[in-house]
């Protein structure tokens, strides 16, 4: 099996060093880079499984860097912050972050977050605009709501019979609530389907991903249930 190829843009010498030979002794193939930039160009030229970003970046920063990956990919992404203020934590997965992890990690934490990421989009590499995601719950075929239209096998989303473009953690969350319409679906609940967390997670990152969803498929198809969570409307 080829190995895993993760584009890691730090700024920081002594923390971008030290992943990477963390990383690579786990088995990561690496590519580091010091700024926004060269980071772009290097996840153009070398199409990695998953995006590395450090916020805090000279020249082009880890919130724009990600939008422009955003743009031409679906390729996962974790960002890096050394503070886990919401400000940054909300910038970063509105920029159509995967995920985050707050500076300073355990090495192992972090490549735990990884592995998580990518089995969750259901493969080990494959960072193309047509990026898969895993088969989620619920029946295969064509679920309907209304004039929302899920496609559980083919992985496609149609609202009013146009084509909705959704990543592939999207996907994954709407996948949940479809295979369950009108069911309250708690944060913690969603945080352990969706983005794998066997222990608990920041819930900030379920919030963020349900109102990405909401402007895709429609503001009011999916309802906050305060005090426990969310449920599609069926």
């Amino acid at each position: 099996m080829a190995e895993t190829h993760v584009l890691f843009v730090e700024d920081d010498d002594v923390i971008r060093e030290a992943t990477q030979l963390a990383l690579e002794r786990d088995g990561f193939a690496v590519t580091a880079m010091p700024d926004g930039l060269s980071g772009l160009e290097a996840f153009r030229a070398n199409q990695p499984d998953i995006a590395l970003l450090d916020v805090m970046l000279p020249g082009l920063d880890g919130v724009s860097l990600c939008r422009r990956i955003r743009d031409e990919s679906t390729v996962p992404v974790i960002m890096l912050s050394a503070r886990a203020d919401s400000i940054d934590v909300v910038l970063g997965l509105e920029a159509g972050a995967d995920d985050y992890v707050t500076k300073p990690f355990d090495g192992a934490v972090l490549v735990a977050r990884i592995r998580a990421v990518l089995r969750r989009f259901g493969h080990a590499g494959g960072s193309g605009a047509g990026g898969e995601a895993a088969a989620g719950p619920g029946e295969r075929g064509v679920l309907a709501f209304g004039g929302l239209e899920v496609d559980t096998e083919g992985m496609e989303v149609r609202k009013d019979g146009e084509p909705v473009a959704l990543t592939p953690t999207e996907m994954r969350l709407l996948l949940e609530f479809s295979s369950a319409p009108g069911t309250v679906l708690s944060r913690d609940k969603l945080l352990e389907r969706v983005w794998d967390y066997g222990w608990g997670g920041d819930t900030r990152v379920v919030d963020v991903h349900v109102q990405r969803l909401r402007t895709k498929i429609g503001q009011d198809r999916i309802e906050t249930v305060r005090g426990f969570g969310y449920k599609l409307k069926a």
